[in-house]
Parts: C-alpha cells; sequence; structure tokens
C-alpha cells in the first residue's frame, strides 16, 4: 500500500541531512535461532523497511554523499535456484533494478569490496549503534581514517514520527483486522475455556485477514492475572465471574496496531467491576479530548495521574488528598505505567521524545500514539474495599493528531459498557 514514491522521498530527506563527504549503511535484519537449527520467523529492521520497503534478509542500503550529490545503493541476495529450493525465491539483482528506484543495485556478496571504495576520500560513516557486532566490525575495518561516527537511526527516527497518508492507511487496514479479533472475543462463549483459546481465535483472524503476525505477544490476562502488566503465560483457564484483559494488536505491511480491552466473561458486569471501567474509561475519553498539536505528552501524563487518582480516592482505593496522594506516588501502586507511547512500524516506535537539547517536543499533526490509562489492584491487596481486590483494567486506543485536534483510529472498536455488552451475550444465562 506504500508505493516506491513514498520510499524514494524518504531517502531523499534522508540524504538532505547527511554530512556532505559521508557514508550512510543501513543493513537488512539477521534470523534470528528460536533453538538448534530452527528460526523464527523472519522479521526486516524496521529502519531498513521504512527507507526502502525491501523484506529480504542479507541486504543493505548505503547512500554515498558527495558535497550536495548523494547516490544510493541497494545490495540484494543474488538469484540462486539451489537456495530458493530451501528457503524461497529472492527478488534478486534484476528485479530489485526494475522495483527500486536507486541509482544501483548490486549483489550482496560484492558489499564489502564496494564499501570499501565508498569510504576511500570520506569523513563521516553513519550507521545503526545497534547494530550487531560481526556488521560493526566490517564497517569499521574499511573506515579506520574517518573522524566522525554518527547514529543514522537519530536521523530516521526523527523521520518516522510523522506519518504520511499512506502510513495512516495502513494502520487503519491493520486496526480493522485488530477490531474484528476483538469483537470476536467479545461474542464468543468464554464460559469453560481458557486464555490460550482466546489467543488462537486472535491469531487465526489475523492471519486469515493477511495481517503479517501480531504486532506484539498478545496479553489474554483473566482475573488477577490482569494485574501482570506484561503477562504472556496466556494459558490459565477463564472464571466465570472474572474479567479478561485483552491487549492484542496485529501487524500489518510492517505497520501496528495496539489496543486493549477488558471485558466480562460471563458477559455482564458486576457493579464493582462496572464502577472500576467506567472511571478507566472516563479518564481516556478526558484525556483523548485533550490532544491537539502543540499539547504535551507529559502534560498528558500529568492529567492522567490527577484523573485517575481522584477517581480511586471517589472509589475509596486510595485515601487522603489529591495533592499528597500526587506528591507520594501513591498512585503507582495502582497506576505505574505511561499514558501511552509512539507507534507505527514498531509498536513502541522508536521516535523520540525530546529535542537534542532535552525540551520536550510537542504533538504535531501527523503523529500516532497511543492512550491507555489503566487500574491494576492485586487479590491479596487488603487495603481496598473487598469487591474491587482481583481486578486489573486497561483501556488502550491508538490515536491520530491531526491539523486541529485528534482522530481515534481506533473508534470502530466497541468500548463503553452498553457496547461491550451489545456484543458480548449473558452466556451464564442460557
Amino acid at each position: 500500500m506504500i508505493k516506491e514514491a513514498e520510499y524514494k522521498k524518504r531517502r531523499d530527506r534522508l540524504s538532505k541531512n547527511l554530512d556532505k563527504n559521508s557514508v550512510a549503511v543501513l543493513y537488512s535484519a539477521e534470523h534470528q535461532t528460536r533453538s538448534n537449527d530452527t528460526e523464527y520467523p523472519y522479521r526486516q529492521n524496521s529502519n531498513f523497511y521504512y527507507m526502502c520497503g525491501f523484506t529480504e534478509s542479507n541486504s543493505a542500503l548505503v547512500f554515498v554523499k558527495r558535497r550536495k550529490k548523494t547516490k544510493c545503493y541497494l545490495f540484494v541476495e543474488q538469484k540462486d535456484e539451489a537456495k530458493e529450493l530451501w528457503s524461497g525465491k529472492r527478488q534478486g539483482e534484476i528485479e530489485a533494478k526494475k522495483r527500486f528506484d536507486v541509482d544501483e543495485v548490486f549483489v550482496i556478496k560484492d558489499f564489502n569490496l564496494k564499501l570499501k571504495d565508498f569510504l576511500a576520500d570520506k569523513e563521516t560513516l553513519y550507521f545503526d549503534f545497534n547494530l550487531q557486532y560481526n556488521k560493526v566490525k566490517v564497517i569499521k575495518r574499511y573506515s579506520k581514517n574517518l573522524g566522525t561516527y554518527k547514529n543514522i537511526a537519530l536521523l530516521i527516527n526523527k523521520m518516522r514520527l510523522i506519518k504520511s497518508k499512506a502510513e495512516i492507511r495502513v494502520i487503519k487496514k491493520a486496526l480493522k483486522i485488530t477490531q474484528e479479533a476483538h469483537h470476536k472475543l467479545m461474542s464468543m462463549d468464554k464460559i469453560g475455556k481458557n486464555e490460550g483459546e482466546l489467543l488462537a481465535e486472535t491469531e487465526y483472524i489475523f492471519k486469515k485477514s493477511g495481517a503479517y503476525s501480531d504486532a506484539y505477544t498478545s496479553i489474554i490476562a483473566s482475573g488477577n492475572a490482569a494485574n501482570t502488566l506484561h503477562y504472556i503465560d496466556n494459558n490459565k483457564a477463564l472464571s466465570e465471574e472474572s474479567l479478561i484483559l485483552i491487549d492484542a494488536g496485529c501487524e500489518f505491511e510492517y505497520y501496528a496496531s495496539d489496543i486493549t480491552r477488558s471485558i466480562p466473561v460471563s458477559g455482564k458486569f458486576s457493579s464493582a467491576q462496572k464502577e472500576l471501567y467506567n472511571m478507566v474509561l472516563d479518564v481516556q475519553l478526558k484525556i483523548i479530548a485533550q490532544i491537539k498539536p502543540g499539547f504535551l505528552r507529559t502534560k498528558l501524563q500529568v492529567n492522567a495521574v490527577e484523573l485517575l487518582t481522584q477517581g480511586m480516592i471517589d472509589l475509596g482505593i486510595l485515601k487522603g488528598s489529591l495533592k499528597k496522594l500526587i506528591k507520594k506516588e501513591k498512585y503507582k501502586k495502582y497506576y505505574p505505567h505511561g499514558i501511552g507511547h509512539w507507534m507505527g512500524i514498531d509498536v513502541h516506535d522508536e521516535c523520540p521524545y525530546k529535542y537534542s537539547n532535552g525540551k520536550e517536543i510537542p504533538l504535531k499533526r501527523g503523529m500516532v500514539l497511543t492512550i491507555e490509562p489503566g487500574i491494576y489492584i492485586d487479590e491479596n491487596d487488603k487495603s481496598v474495599p473487598i469487591e474491587y481486590r482481583g481486578i486489573g483494567i486497561r483501556i488502550e486506543d491508538d490515536i491520530l493528531v491531526t491539523k486541529n485536534g485528534s482522530e481515534n483510529l481506533s473508534a470502530g472498536i466497541a468500548k463503553s459498557v452498553e457496547e461491550i455488552l451489545a456484543l458480548n451475550i449473558d452466556y451464564s444465562s442460557l
């Protein structure tokens, strides 16, 4: 859905920000060993993909800048019928030349010799400082006479902060698939099932709908398990009276979605569950309403803390004055995380939150961030009224900053108690 012309514009933008008389190198991701001689499913390096859209391993993108003129070269795996028999078809040099608007395409076996020539008379080398050691060793071997090394990831991550119209379309497609998965879990009979069965339904919908994979390891946390923020065991039997916190989003054409909903197993909320849920939802809606260009993300966090803390006071979960509870950070016991994060090619996009001078980057049109307030009350917390113990709730949506405000890209996913109950049939009464 993102065309080669957009990748070319990105490469041109990056080229303008490179120092004169420099070389910049971007590598594809390496295959990751799962165990012995088996590997995890391959996933391309995010910055490499952002700059060219190429999904094959054993490839590289090189920018060579002399004064104001920059040339861009793509290195790809050569065609090899014997290898392709085992590992699948490769684009190859000839087809890559037709597809990519770069100055030249070379085979990857020539990379070292070409890199040596590119670096011969240069002053600055850009590469990703998180690069694997074996690759850093190679590029530094040919750059001993250079005066400066710079982190190419910092430049690209700044570019990734603002999403294009094409990127937003892909994210919306990912969210449409994710919506189907969440609505399926809301509507299905969950009594007598376990978390793993719900996870299987989620992954099935992602895959059948054309999603590359899940954007992160899904969380299907029922009952007290919802109070473990990174719970991924997903193997517990569902208790009829409990809520299930479902944090699941697919990745479509390398772009993430990130959605959390909290739904009842039985198809109905208890009074206490409903009180907590509506309190968290009210906070989320108020925070989303504040999003607009120029607003600071840290201010969203401050406001969320105030609203959640006041909500907990009103429900008798916290006792004391709002100001003192916040100053002593008493809320952190029940709300320990931030209000949200950037989202894009990575579910936690590696985009900067501050300028190089340390000042915070304000929200700008085209940014995408999550908004995810929550409350987590352990079942053994005797300081809290008994009816609230063992309940964990998080509500998360993906928000686009627009010209004058924001757009909830995931608004189609049921969220109010009434919307959830309309889908989530009360199977306990059948």
